[in-house]
């Protein structure tokens, strides 16, 4: 067991975890922060994503301990309130059906458009690559990034 400092969500949490523990159970397991999904465990779906320094990692795939000194978001921190401009392009493309890998989703397409403010198809297809969508939701996620462009660079945040 180890005691480890992480920042998570903007707040500095100590948690006493096995050396060996992947992000994803410190997060779901001691912080009940369970919007990170567990899917398959070995990196393979996506749906465990979250950002670290504002980037997409797979929690199942990383030690908790390896990410001390690094900003951890999840889909609970990303916006609360549920107004970051990917959560509400989100809601106007009614992109989710079963909704188990869009908090992965979303917080990937986050991670793009901080990067590639107006992503192309192709910016898109490969940002989002690593999460796989077993109901087919493909096409409203691509609209909803480009969506989410439009909030993101227009004056009043509407497209």
């Amino acid at each position: 067991m180890a005691e480890i400092s992480l920042k998570i969500n903007g707040v500095s949490r100590s948690l006493d975890v096995p050396d060996d523990m992947p992000l994803l159970w410190a997060l779901r397991d001691k912080l009940n922060l369970v919007g990170t999904k567990y899917g398959c465990g070995i990196g393979l779906c996506g749906s465990c994503t979250v950002l670290v320094n504002g980037s997409p990692v797979q929690a199942c795939n990383i030690k908790a301990a390896a990410l001390q000194d690094k900003e951890i978001t999840t889909i609970e921190g990303l916006s609360p309130d549920g107004s970051h401009p990917v959560q509400r392009a989100w809601n106007d493309e009614d992109v989710p059906q079963c909704g188990y890998c869009q908090a992965g989703q979303v917080l990937a397409a986050t991670a793009l458009l901080a990067r590639t403010p107006q992503p192309t198809d192709t910016d898109i297809d490969n940002a989002m690559a690593g999460i796989l969508c077993r109901c087919g939701t493909y096409p409203r996620i691509r609209k909803a990034i480009k969506r989410a462009a439009g909030y993101m660079t227009s004056p009043g945040g509407e497209s």
